[in-house]
């Protein structure tokens, strides 16, 4: 074997070797655990402040994500013409995710159909222009960072810790909603777009006993 020779800068000088388990791990102060889904009172709220504050292209983003439960890089590069069709908002739509490759189809109701309208209506564009176009580039799409920072503000604004909050509390939402309505684990699958249903019972906390009582009640 040859020498081992220390690191040294480009000046030539010591520099000592960081030890991995001196890191300070990225996560550190972190909530990395599974994001809380809203309470209806909680998105009643924020739609509230963003219609205060007269932001149409975030309301819209909002309805939207609550919605579609798409996930934020799906959400993020829809297009006008993946929810506009003959002059009119779509009433059900469906993206193909970048995540699976797969398409998955999603509804539109009466408040994710007005918002898009007016935002449509100021915005304008074509078919193929993004429906939420960059600040910083014209031919781009707002950012899936940008989107996140949007839902820190949103939830801190209600009073929410934003910590236990983020763009999967969107997508999750309107699941969990009807997980708890129903306890229908396989139309929630479908909605999310989930390849299998044990990603399902993750995402939804679901306990795995509580799913075979659910589907010990389907007689077949």
């Amino acid at each position: 074997m040859g020498q081992f020779w220390p690191p040294e800068n480009y000046h030539g000088t010591f520099r000592p070797r960081t030890r991995h388990h001196d890191r300070r791990p990225w996560n550190a102060g972190q909530n990395v655990g599974p994001k809380r889904p809203l309470k209806p009172r909680d998105i009643w709220a924020i739609r509230f402040y963003l219609d205060e504050h007269r932001r149409l292209r975030d309301r819209t983003l909002f309805d939207l994500a609550i919605d579609s439960k798409l996930r934020g890089c799906d959400l993020v590069k829809l297009r006008i013409g993946d929810i506009v069709s003959g002059g009119s908002i779509r009433n059900r739509s469906t993206v193909i995710q970048q995540k699976t490759g797969r398409p998955v189809q999603f509804e539109i109701m009466t408040e994710g159909r007005r918002s898009p309208r007016a935002w449509l209506e100021r915005r304008g564009g074509s078919a193929h222009d993004f429906l939420f176009p960059s600040r910083v580039d014209y031919m781009g799409h707002l950012s899936t960072r940008q989107y996140a920072r949007l839902v820190d503000e949103w939830v801190s604004t209600v009073g929410l810790d934003h910590r236990e909050y983020g763009t999967h509390s969107l997508r999750r939402t309107k699941a969990a909603l009807i997980y708890k309505a129903t306890g229908n684990l396989r139309a929630v699958q479908i909605l999310l777009g989930h390849t299998n249903i044990e990603n399902t019972v993750r995402y939804l906390g679901v306990d795995i006993d509580d799913a075979l009582t659910l589907s010990e009640r389907t007689e077949i």
